[in-house]
């Protein structure tokens, strides 16, 4: 029986426990740069004892224009890959792996954080009934996403290669590998599902067709980098950020089977609503988990699979006996950097302020004290 803290390979990637740091927005990245202080978050995280045994971290744009929130990195300039050194070099001095989540929010943004203030795009012209996050006099503030433009067909190679290139960035910034992010309601998601996806060319219509950009961006990086340094994030049924589809379970299945032959190194399932009830459903039946990873692997897949939401170590262990590889922790792992050495000693857990989710210093990013403090 798999042991949530022993030691295990992911792809190219020798891991020294299965606890992972899921990826979390912190908004401490001014001018899209990581910094000395981001340095020092992920590498009080990255110890192979009490720490994870892969970091994912924060979700990164890969261009300028798939940005969506104020001050979160990116990775598409030389400038930004010299600052990303600094933290895969504390995390590597800590023994960590660390992979990169790419991101690109397509209509989950404003128009003061797109170049030129331009509309943020999308699959469909249709406007998200969510928000996202600006500063506003130096204060983290909830605001109304702009309405969004349709991108054309002739810019679809174009985001591709902005997925490639962000990934050998990646790789030159001393990552490990790259977690691409096709969940959430972001530009993968949006296509992917019919309720944000209302275009009538080859990128639209069947689920053959919606799937058909997260399949061009996987075989892009892939192609760049080996599939064996390369995950996947994928949401079925969650309705973050007005992601919505009445057929998830064919959608995500099809999905499923277009990742098994590309060697990957790992598939992210976020189980439920996004930091909300497991149980959610989209559709008319509830979603059949088991049934997505049968369908991996019965397709070729062997990537290791990772759950995520919600789990403590209970859950996690029950997760391991039935199936998966991974377990995935977010929130926790905020207020506690040696969270695998908590989940070994049964805690206790310190409580995450959510006043310091996004943005700000040190406070409730750096200062949460250690079992050993």
């Amino acid at each position: 029986m798999k042991n949530l803290f022993e030691p295990c390979q992911v792809g190219a990637m020798a891991l020294a426990n299965r606890v992972v740091m899921a990826p979390l927005t912190r908004n401490r990245a001014p001018g899209g740069l990581a910094n000395a202080r981001m340095a020092v978050y992920y590498g009080q995280r990255a110890h192979p004892t009490s720490g994870a045994g892969l970091i994912i971290t924060e979700a990164t744009a890969i261009s300028h224009q798939a940005q969506g929130y104020a001050d979160v990195p990116g990775i598409w300039s030389e400038a930004q890959v010299a600052a990303w050194k600094q933290v895969t070099d504390a995390v590597h001095l800590q023994g960590g792996k660390i992979v990169m989540q790419l991101w690109h929010v397509g209509r989950i943004s404003h128009t003061s954080l797109q170049p030129g203030g331009q509309a943020p795009v999308a699959p469909s012209a249709l406007t998200a009934k969510t928000k996202t996050v600006l500063l506003i006099d130096g204060k983290p503030t909830f605001a109304d996403t702009s309405a969004p433009r349709a991108l054309e067909l002739s810019e679809l190679p174009g985001i591709v290669q902005d997925y490639r290139v962000a990934a050998k960035h990646a790789i030159a910034a001393g990552f490990d590998g790259v977690e691409v992010h096709a969940a959430n309601g972001y530009l993968i998601d949006q296509f992917l599902r019919a309720g944000s996806n209302q275009r009538s060319d080859a990128y639209g219509g069947s689920i053959e067709n919606r799937a058909r950009f997260l399949n061009e961006v996987m075989q892009a990086i892939c192609a760049e980098i080996g599939g064996e340094r390369t995950g996947i994030r994928i949401s079925p049924v969650t309705p973050a950020n007005d992601a919505h589809d009445a057929q998830p379970q064919a959608l995500f299945a099809h999905v499923v089977r277009l990742l098994a032959p590309l060697n990957l190194a790992y598939v992210h399932v976020i189980e439920g609503s996004t930091g909300g009830p497991r149980d959610h459903q989209q559709g008319d039946t509830a979603f059949d988990y088991a049934a997505l990873q049968h369908a991996y692997t019965h397709a070729g897949g062997h990537a290791a699979w990772m759950l995520n939401n919600g789990y403590d170590l209970a859950l996690a262990e029950q997760s391991l006996a039935s199936g998966a590889d991974l377990v995935a922790f977010g929130k926790s792992f905020i207020a506690n950097p040696d969270l695998t050495a908590r989940l070994r000693a049964g805690g206790p857990f310190n409580t995450p302020d959510r006043t310091t989710f996004y943005g700000g210093g040190d406070a409730g990013y750096t200062d949460y004290p250690t079992l050993a403090a």
